[in-house]
């Protein structure tokens, strides 16, 4: 089964969107975890497939249970009786514990419906939120996929990744990419 490991999003001819956030991460000298449901350690081992990504990720948490989320990464129980496994409230919590548990300056959490069974009509197949953590400051993004089991774990993946190289960015003084800039000899430049 091919799973696409190098994602779609090329910044460069070389370059895939992990290795882009690998590099934004180590250049940012920020270390990174993740707590998976629906993708079930899927970010995580594609950070993996990066030369150099042991600098930037010691542990990762894959909590595909109630329990292991409570457990592993510190969801209040209350959060997962109110609103749900697959939540906004619980993808925040999710990459709150994750990084507070790591040790890390951020992290990423999935939680969703992949499918093909297990949909409602209020949370169909498809239906992911992604956390993602940096600093501590937490952004929640709800997504509707539409591919088959395997598409919609990419495409989380991917948008997960996204998410994070866009806030690393943000949270750069000149809002620009490090990594660029420095290439282009315009790093805190505008």
């Amino acid at each position: 089964m091919d799973l696409g490991w190098r994602l779609a999003e090329r910044v460069s001819e070389e370059k895939s969107l992990e290795e882009t956030v690998v590099e934004l991460l180590a250049k940012n000298r920020l270390s990174v975890t993740t707590a998976e449901s629906c993708t079930g350690g899927l970010i995580a081992g594609t950070i993996v497939n990066v030369a150099g990504a042991s600098d930037v990720l010691n542990e990762g948490y894959v909590t595909y249970s109630n329990e292991a989320k409570e457990r592993l990464v510190g969801v209040r129980h209350e959060t997962l009786e109110r609103f749900g496994a697959v939540s906004e409230e619980t993808a925040r919590e999710m990459a709150e514990g994750a990084a507070r548990r790591a040790g890390a300056d951020a992290a990423l959490s999935a939680t969703g419906i992949a499918g093909p069974g297990g949909g409602t009509e209020e949370k169909p197949v498809g239906l992911v939120y992604i956390g993602c953590c940096l600093k501590g400051k937490t952004m929640v993004k709800k997504c509707h996929f539409a591919g088959n089991r395997s598409e919609n774990r990419l495409d989380t993946v991917r948008a997960a990744l996204t998410m994070l190289k866009e806030a690393i960015q943000d949270m750069c003084p000149s809002g620009k990419d490090p990594v660029q800039a420095e290439k282009t000899g315009k790093a805190g430049k505008d």
